[in-house]
């Protein structure tokens, strides 16, 4: 039988972890706790200059509206890693440089290149870590940022969670921000996922992801050495096999 790994990302980001599991033999079940939506913007509140933009987020550029694009694309833009860069990209952008995976690498990047007193737009969620905002307003620079989408919770009652888990133990479970493994953490000890979960290691993108984790010894989680999904993935081919209970 092929490993059992829980997606919980949103729904369209769970569908390409889920193919990625499947070609690695896996055999991904996907538990959404979360939804990715649009938020309006009137492009009239962008700063009238700027310098750069900054991204954090694919979602950031996925859901942002033509006009916003149009105004920004023609800036240089910085990405916090391949995948952003690309759909950055693909939305028009001319100029896109990438980091190396996370906000203190892409606030280093953005401040190497422009310097102090540069106004750089940064695209976000409602819902979002402030640490890009932080390091690049230390650094002497003006941070504008512009929420393009949010997201929301997405809740289970035991029987669509029962349904979901399919009776079947779970050997792993994926978990990418701290706020999925909060929400997680509530459904996990229920009466409908603990059964499936008694065994199950829990890999996170983070320690801060990780910290959020209620209740999970500490011999059953793992973290990235990088938050990136590719290593975070890779915690899959660990020593420890999925479905053994350090």
């Amino acid at each position: 039988m092929r490993h059992r790994v829980l997606v919980t990302r949103p729904r369209g980001e769970a569908a390409r972890t889920s193919r990625r599991l499947a070609e690695m033999g896996f055999y991904p079940v996907e538990l959404p706790l979360s939804e990715i939506v649009p938020v309006s913007l009137d492009v009239s509140t962008l700063p009238n200059a700027f310098d750069a933009v900054a991204i954090t987020s694919a979602n950031a550029i996925t859901h942002a509206s033509s006009p916003l694009l149009a105004a920004l694309s023609e800036k240089p833009c910085f990405a916090v890693g391949a995948r952003t860069a690309g759909k950055a990209r693909e939305a028009g952008f001319g100029h896109v440089e990438e980091a190396q995976g996370d906000a203190s690498a892409l606030a280093r990047l953005v401040a190497g290149r422009l310097g102090t007193g540069a106004r750089i737009v940064f695209p976000c969620g409602r819902v979002r870590l402030s640490e890009l905002e932080r390091l690049l307003g230390g650094a002497g620079l003006s941070v504008f940022p512009i929420e393009t989408y949010d997201s929301r919770r997405v809740n289970y009652d035991s029987s669509t969670l029962e349904g979901v888990l399919g009776g079947e133990p779970i050997d792993a479970v994926l978990l990418y921000s701290a706020k999925a493994a909060e929400h997680f953490s509530g459904l996990a000890w229920s009466q409908a996922a603990s059964e499936a979960l008694r065994g199950a290691r829990f890999l996170c993108m983070s320690a801060r992801v990780a910290g959020k984790l209620a209740d999970v010894p500490s011999t059953r989680i793992e973290i990235a050495s990088e938050p990136t999904e590719d290593l975070l993935l890779r915690l899959l081919g660990a020593p420890t096999r999925c479905g053994e209970a350090s």
